[in-house]
């Protein structure tokens, strides 16, 4: 695995899955004319790659658009379809995925690799880049060590190369319960204000009574955290905004 730093991105026709219909897509049309940032990663629906690596992508995306980012390319060696369902469970907003089903463009850039202990079969290696004009401008390549590695190819790196000083949204997660009135208040005045949020359900996946009263020390709904403080109700967070936003 080398970089590639300066050559022109593998020119292959990736099989892509619209609605109900095939449509084909050249490396071409992907990347001439354009800044692309492409994040490569072993499997949809594999734990890494859920959970971190294509949501924090994601979550900058306005950032990276903001800097100058025409598209930003989730890549796989998956089939279409299986791309297109794990998109639709991550709720994509910004992110293009990518089907590399037959592993070619992962073999031109040189990142094809025999995951046959785990019954992968020719996955790819994790890594970005930087792509402008089809060229690749950067790569972050995760080392060659056993497991998968997750070092180097993660969004917050990406963003620190392209803009150290890029301002990034803040990260909002907000508790409930259905039916909550003050609950719905509180994430119309996020929404008001442009704050992305997470939403944790009491009663949704495994969400209790006992885990709100553990994490917040609290028994009321909502329950409202930005870059990890603890702000509180819908009035407290409407007083920790008009103090700070």
């Amino acid at each position: 695995m080398q970089h590639k730093e300066g050559q022109r991105v593998p020119q292959v026709t990736f099989r892509t899955r619209v609605g109900n219909d095939w449509q084909d897509l050249t490396s071409d049309e992907i990347f001439a004319g354009k800044n692309v940032i492409l994040f490569a990663l072993p499997g949809a629906f594999t734990p890494t790659c859920s959970t971190t690596h294509l949501p924090r992508y994601n979550e900058l995306a306005p950032v990276f658009q903001a800097n100058g980012v025409d598209s930003i390319i989730c890549l796989s060696v998956n089939d279409a379809f299986v791309m297109n369902a794990w998109a639709e469970d991550q709720k994509l907003a910004h992110i293009q995925v990518l089907p590399d089903g037959n592993g070619e463009f992962s073999d031109g850039m040189g990142m094809l690799v025999d995951k046959a202990d785990l019954g992968f079969g020719k996955r790819s290696w994790r890594y970005s880049m930087l792509v402008k004009d089809g060229v690749i401008d950067k790569m972050f390549i995760e080392p060659d060590l056993p497991g998968d590695p997750f070092e180097v190819s993660d969004a917050d790196t990406m963003l620190n190369y392209i803009n150290p000083q890029a301002q990034q949204p803040k990260r909002v997660t907000i508790i409930t319960k259905p039916g909550c009135p003050h609950c719905t208040r509180a994430k119309k005045v996020l929404s008001e204000h442009e704050f992305r949020y997470e939403e944790i359900v009491l009663g949704q996946g495994g969400v209790s009574y006992s885990s709100l009263t553990a994490i917040s020390g609290r028994g009321t709904t909502p329950q409202v955290y930005i870059d990890g403080l603890h702000v509180g109700t819908a009035d407290e967070l409407e007083q920790w905004l008009a103090a700070n936003a």
